[in-house]
């Protein structure tokens, strides 16, 4: 079948690319690629002497060539996937193409891998297997043939790697193939109880085989060989390729590939039925969940004697529903390509059980087939012929009836078996998730109260990991999945709901149980040691029964079995709590188990594995090929568990659906049956995406790498935007603001008023006619909803908190994500964003006693949140609002100089701009007016969405000092001080301006003319302007001292030994001129709290010290610019009001700052006087 491929050694390399590889078509060596191996690894060493002369692996005989035929047969396994792993990446490359209907994207040809010539590429593979040179190829495009023949070379090397796969995927059928057929007539039992490891390798085999060729359908095969034969003949002078013929053969056998496998696999199609009828009862019983939950397969206790902890029911039973996922895809890869073991009787209810839950085929990772399609184009005519072929036959044959009959049953189920399937597949496998979802939660509280009685049921847990592990991947492999109906409506996509919560259950469950078993981990391996201790002894008693020795094992055999004794007897005896410091490597042990099945199994050994059942079975216990499969098992849990939970409990496959993986969980998460613990396990499948890549294809690692990464930062996202959102409904006004709610006294006034209109007032109806909600009001059953909502709020925040807390670092690669720095990020971050959202209402500045309220609300949820997580936020938010107010370095708080440039937050200069422009500047025009009695400004129409009274009294401005601090009252201080020396700046100037005449009024105010006098007054120009700049500068004096109040009392009540201290010490503060700089500094910032004597005067003096003043006199003639005041119009509407204790416009703080002003060119000139 397959011949040897030395003839292309005596070949020029020029002519074959792969001459140097001659006799590696057969036997391990030709797969180092895919196997890793290098030539001079031990195991080829090894292989090679189990090589005849052909350099072909020797057929299954017995003694130690047995073992290692096994290990070919796992190697092969492997090579399959290398294989798939490549026709993948390069369905990625050519943009997933459709080489059955020529369809080809402009990706296709964009790829360098096909001559982007596609009327030439596209004719020659319609045109297989014909040779190009009877094509007439001139015809069908000149210039792109000649194009071509100038680039042949370039155009070769591009596709030569993929058609070397085209090589290895011939060389693999044929060795695959002849080892399935040398297993199926060698091996005499292929039954589950019986011999159930060399049944999974062969079956493994047996479906990597068929996966393979299925999946090399979706490659253009015909086009990669007419193409590159075309190629190499214009670069050989007209000679095709050595392997073109064999490849023709090959690709037109298996075109489709099912054709060819139902050819190929004809011989092994009876072991295949017998298989699938012997793996019948064990699906059936996986499907029929309430025989699963009545029966206990799955309870760690007896469900009839709740006394009874250990599941003694039915242990194998539960052992072997960890292969059922393995059993199904047997069921449905065989009778493909087996279609004649579908006749027998009892197959058709295997068939339909697994076809009616089932609507595509995965070959690999997330390419499919669809599986009815497939069963109705190559099945169901095969079962037709034999149908035909009974009743024709009916008169011969008494069993033509009962084949007739069969056949009839078969095409009827194929027939409607699709139909059913669209309709109850969804609702079968939601079923079984709901039970798994049940009894895994079960497990995992049984398990974490009773840990000691993890260990005797770990095949029991796998079993559980290995169906929720099938149920996740099918509703995955199954969502958007479209399938055709008929042939009126083509394409019918399956309703798989996207919201359905038991993933989300499934995935933390599983996640649990994992965590359960690596917990006690030591103390699994020590139950498994001590039961392989005892297992010795057994084995050593069964091989002394005179059965045994009556068989006369042959040397081969006793040196084995000698062997296992002494692997069993020379395990390390598990004492005190030194479990895990144990390592014992049983590698050798299961090595020469399988050797001695592989001799016993062979129907070519003179003693097989019936002999030795009926010798040890008479003794009333188990027998000694059970015994060994029990003790194989069993070692797996010594030194492969990890293995063995990955195997079952892994879902890295979910890496090729990342994308529903994160739109289901968006769905699922934060609804209403959603559990935040589930997203420590949809987080954790992540860690396991890096084991998807290929080392066939290193680019794997980097892109699956980052797309795990990409999956876990989106999924964070979502995580954090639902924490978020849990804060944000506890922080609004529907809810903590609802139990928070209190009236205003203009409301209260209001209430009382209407209350006192009313008769008899109306106990039933608190509300009256008021329209807005009273405090109180949440407690009435009509608004019990409200409540039930917050308190699940309340609960969620907890839940997520906690998990988020206790979460260990998701590690994908070399990224780590600790989620307890994420939900402080997300924690502070959204805190700043809400403070700056409720800083400003959709009219004007949020009131500060109302913003107040709203941060201490906010933090009040905080603390709520922070008792479940183990870092302090009080101080994260104290760094927000420290940030908002200051975010400049802290050295320079500490200079005693000005800092060139002072950054500040942007909440303080959002707060600081509108009090400057809206109360100091009257930007709005609001008629701003300060009065003195109620200490604050008035306006006469609203600023924004409320009076001047309501944000500049002094139980506003201390709301504002304990929101920003000592260094917001510095920022408004310093910036109104800013505001200050601009309007001083404009009134020296107009002091200079005007110098001559106000020097020209000071000596006719001397010498008594006031015809001079009031000519000079007249010429002075914009005295309105000055004047009113110098009532700005007054309101500023007035509102800095109310903010310095504040600060004070502020400051008295939060740190009173501070405030005594400075006022204690203000008091002896020495009268100097001039004064020394700590001393200055000092009464700074005694007058910032207004504990100095005269704060209008020290704080006109600070400005007056930083921006300077006239130094050539000018500033003496300040007494007679302000006495010009007096003769300006503005007098003529000037009013007291005895109701604010001030004038009508101002005029008082006119007045104010004059004072200030005059005292201090006063002290300036006495100053410069002395000296």
């Amino acid at each position: 079948m397959a011949k040897s491929r030395q003839h292309y050694s005596s070949q020029d390399s020029s002519v074959s690319p792969w001459a140097g590889r001659s006799r590696e078509w057969e036997g391990p060596s030709r797969w180092t690629e895919y196997l890793g191996l290098d030539t001079t690894s031990p195991f080829s060493s090894r292989s090679s002497r189990y090589m005849n002369s052909d350099g072909q692996v020797q057929s299954l005989g017995v003694g130690s060539h047995k073992g290692l035929n096994m290990q070919w047969v796992a190697q092969l396994v492997e090579v399959a996937d290398g294989l798939m792993a490549k026709m993948y990446r390069l369905n990625q490359i050519l943009d997933y193409p459709e080489p059955i209907g020529h369809a080809f994207s402009e990706a296709f040809w964009k790829a360098s891998v096909f001559p982007n010539h596609p009327r030439i590429c596209i004719f020659l593979s319609k045109k297989f297997p014909e040779h190009f040179s009877k094509l007439q190829l001139e015809r069908v495009d000149k210039a792109a043939l000649d194009s071509l023949s100038g680039n042949a070379e370039v155009h070769l090397q591009s596709l030569e790697p993929w058609v070397q796969l085209l090589l290895d995927l011939m060389a693999f059928r044929e060795q695959a193939l002849r080892l399935i057929l040398d297993l199926s007539s060698t091996v005499i039992t292929l039954l589950p109880h019986q011999n159930s490891l060399i049944l999974h390798a062969f079956m493994d085999l047996f479906c990597s085989f068929v996966r393979v060729n299925l999946f090399s359908e979706k490659l253009p095969r015909k086009m990669m060989l007419q193409v590159y034969n075309l190629l190499h003949a214009m670069s050989r002078n007209d000679r095709d390729c050595d392997f073109y013929h064999r490849l023709i053969q090959f690709i037109d056998s298996y075109d489709p590939p099912l054709k060819g496998l139902q050819e190929d696999l004809n011989f092994v199609s009876p072991r295949i039925g017998e298989v699938l009828e012997a793996v019948g009862p064990i699906i059936f019983l996986s499907t029929d969940t309430r025989k699963l939950r009545n029966e206990g397969f799955l309870s760690p206790y007896h469900p009839r004697y709740p006394d009874i902890l250990t599941n003694s029911a039915h242990p194998m039973r539960a052992q072997d529903l960890a292969n059922v996922t393995a059993y199904r895809e047997w069921v449905l890869l065989g009778y493909l390509v087996c279609p004649d073991e579908l006749l027998r009787v009892t197959s058709i209810d295997i068939a339909l059980v697994v076809l009616k839950e089932n609507l595509v085929l995965t070959l690999f990772r997330d390419e499919y087939v669809l599986l009815h399609e497939d069963y109705q184009l190559y099945v169901l005519p095969r079962i037709l012929e034999s149908k035909k072929m009974a009743k024709s036959g009916r008169t011969k044959q008494k069993e033509a009836d009962l084949e007739y009959s069969v056949a009839k049953q078969v095409e009827k189920m194929i027939g409607e078996v699709l139909e059913q399937a669209l309709i109850s597949c969804d609702a079968i496998h939601h079923e079984r998730r709901i039970l798994l979802k049940q009894e895994i939660g079960r497990m995992v509280l049984f398990f974490t109260d009773q840990p000691s009685l993890l260990a005797p049921n770990i095949q029991m847990v796998f079993s559980a990991l290995a169906l929720a592990q099938c149920e996740v991947i099918w509703f995955f492999q199954h969502v958007g999945i479209a399938s055709s109906k008929s042939k009126v409506a083509r394409m019918v996509p399956v309703d798989i709901d996207p919201n359905d919560p038991t993933i989300g259950f499934l995935l933390d469950g599983m996640d649990h149980l994992c965590c359960l078993v690596r917990k006690y981990i030591a103390a699994i391996r020590g139950y498994a040691l001590s039961y392989l201790s005892s297992c010795a002894g057994r084995i050593r008693f069964l091989l002394g029964t005179p059965g045994m020795v009556a068989l006369d094992l042959d040397a081969t055999l006793k040196t084995l079995f000698q062997q296992i004794i002494n692997h069993l007897e020379n395990i390390p005896k598990p004492q005190g709590e030194n479990i895990s410091a144990i390592t014992c490597d049983l590698s050798g042990f299961r090595k020469d188990w399988l050797s001695i099945l592989m001799i016993v199994t062979s129907a070519r050994s003179s003693i097989n594995i019936r002999h030795l059942e009926k010798a040890t079975v008479s003794t009333g216990k188990e027998g000694l090929l059970s015994e060994g499969n029990a003790a194989y098992n069993w070692s797996r849990c010594v030194d492969e568990l990890e293995s063995q939970l990955s195997k079952h409990g892994s879902l890295r496959k979910l890496y090729f659906y990342h994308q529903h993986l994160t739109a289901v969980f968006r769905n699922t998460m934060f609804g209403p049956e959603g559990r935040p613990q589930h997203c420590c396990a949809w987080l954790g499948v992540a860690s396991s995406f890096p084991e998807c890549a290929s080392p066939i294809v290193p680019e794997e690692v980097t892109k699956i790498g980052r797309d795990a990464v990409l999956y876990v930062e989106s999924l964070i996202e979502s995580i954090m935007g639902g924490l978020e959102g849990l804060i944000n409904i506890l922080d609004s006004e529907g809810g903590f603001g609802a139990l928070e709610m209190q009236l205003l006294p203009e409301q209260a006034a209001f209430y009382l008023n209407n209350a006192s209109r009313v008769s008899i007032p109306s106990a039933k109806s608190p509300k009256g006619a008021v329209a807005y909600p009273l405090p109180g009001h949440e407690s009435y059953p009509e608004n019990n909803n409200s409540i039930k909502m917050l308190e699940a709020a309340m609960q969620r925040l907890s839940n997520l908190c906690s998990v988020l807390n206790d979460m260990e670092p998701i590690c994908v690669l070399n990224h780590v994500f600790v989620l307890r720095e994420y939900m402080r990020e997300c924690i502070l971050g959204n805190f700043r964003r809400r403070l700056l959202s409720v800083l400003k209402t959709d009219n004007d500045l949020q009131r500060p006693s109302i913003l107040e309220s709203l941060i201490r609300r906010h933090m009040n949820i905080i603390h709520l949140a922070e008792q479940h997580i183990s870092m302090d936020l009080t101080q994260g938010i104290r760094e927000v609002l420290l940030l908002e107010t200051f975010s400049g370095p802290v050295s320079s708080l500490h200079l005693f100089d000005r800092p060139a440039e002072q950054h500040t937050g942007s909440a303080i200069e959002v707060v600081c701009n509108w009090y400057i422009e809206n109360i100091v500047k009257d930007m709005s025009g609001a008629g701003i007016l300060f009065t003195p009695m109620h200490k604050c400004f008035k306006s006469t129409r609203p600023v924004g969405g409320y009076f001047a009274e309501s944000v500049t009294d002094l139980g506003e401005l201390q709301a504002f000092v304990r929101i920003f601090g000592g260094y917001g009252v510095d920022r408004l201080d310093t910036m109104m001080k800013e505001h200050t020396a601009a309007l001083l700046n404009c009134i020296d100037t107009s002091l200079r301006s005007n110098r001559e005449l106000l020097e020209a009024v000071a000596g006719s105010m001397h010498s008594g003319d006031r015809i001079e006098r009031e000519a000079c007054l007249k010429q002075i120009v914009d005295l309105d302007t000055i004047i009113g700049f110098c009532i700005e500068a007054g309101q500023a004096l007035a509102f800095d001292k109310l903010l310095a109040e504040a600060a004070g009392a502020v400051l008295e009540e939060g740190a009173p030994l501070i405030y005594s201290l400075l006022a204690g010490v203000v008091k002896h503060i020495p009268e100097e001129i001039p004064e020394k700089r700590e001393i200055r500094r000092m009464r700074g910032v005694a007058n910032g709290v207004a504990l100095a004597g005269d704060h209008d005067s020290e704080w006109v003096r600070s400005i007056l010290e930083e921006a300077g003043g006239a130094n050539d006199g000018s500033w003496s003639l300040l007494p007679y610019l302000f006495a010009t005041f007096m003769t300006s119009n503005i007098w003529n509407t000037t009013g007291f009001n005895v109701d604010t204790g001030g004038f009508n416009n101002n005029i008082h703080c006119l007045a104010r700052w004059v004072s200030c002003l005059v005292f201090f060119s006063y002290e300036k000139r006495s100053v410069d006087y002395e000296f």
